[in-house]
């Protein structure tokens, strides 16, 4: 085989193989919107990884099997064209990949403290993740109900080891620790944040799909660690409202 022909072969299996590897192509639909933009961003790295990594092992075993039984190998020659295409080559796939790791960085789904404005109309639920050893409690500090004369109050309630947040509707985790460093994480869901004492950090998401998901402590916090874990349950907007008229004494 030429080495001419060992590219586009090797472009060719590898195009293959990234479909194969693809683990987002086998999902129906990301449950949050910081799962899709993540989801997305690892698609588009995986496909531009398999094929470069495909290609060069492809030319290095070429390259291994055709002068194996060189006893007097001769030095390379010099190729200015060859060394300008893959300059050119190599600051498209950076400028690519930045570009498209930036998009999804700078996103206020993925990174709260970003300065871009949030892509709803809706007011985000806002709820206060509050870890402590060995457990979680969550609090909805600026949830209305409708009193029987129709009038709307705000009434703060917590919950402790159930995240309950709706659908289709923008919810901001405020999130803290009453000890020592712990760290939310809902790999379901693409969420992970560290919980400081005496500092609040932030996510933003918006779930798509109603039914539950584990949480769990992401860092080791101690001889309970293992057991510290909690439910998000995930519910419609009507669902969700009834739940926080309930919990709410309403």
């Amino acid at each position: 085989m030429e080495l001419r022909r060992v590219g586009p072969a090797a472009l060719v299996a590898a195009v293959g193989l990234a479909v194969l590897v693809d683990p987002v192509a086998a999902q129906s639909g990301a449950d949050t919107t910081t799962e899709a933009l993540i989801n997305d961003l690892n698609s588009l790295l995986l496909y531009i990884a398999v094929p470069i990594a495909v290609l060069v092992e492809g030319i290095l075993i070429y390259t291994v099997w055709k002068y194996r039984k060189s006893d007097e190998p001769q030095p390379t020659k010099e190729n200015r064209r060859l060394e300008i295409a893959w300059t050119v080559a190599t600051a498209v796939i950076l400028v690519a990949v930045g570009i498209g790791a930036y998009t999804v960085m700078a996103s206020p789904w993925v990174s709260a403290q970003s300065d871009q404005a949030l892509d709803s109309q809706q007011e985000p639920v806002e709820i206060k993740v509050v870890a402590q050893k060995y457990f979680w409690s969550f609090e909805y500090p600026n949830e209305t109900v409708r009193e029987i004369t129709g009038n709307e109050s705000a009434t703060g309630f917590s919950s402790t080891d159930r995240l309950v947040m709706p659908t289709d509707r923008p919810v901001e985790l405020n999130i803290t620790s009453r000890d020592w460093l712990h760290a939310l994480h809902v790999p379901d869901m693409g969420l992970k944040q560290d919980a400081f004492p005496g500092q609040w950090n932030t996510l933003l998401t918006q779930a798509n799909n109603e039914g539950e998901y584990q949480l769990y402590c992401a860092e080791y916090c101690g001889a309970g660690h293992s057991n510290m874990f909690a439910t998000v349950d995930v519910r419609s907007q009507q669902g969700f409202q009834e739940w926080v008229e309930e919990e709410s004494g309403s």
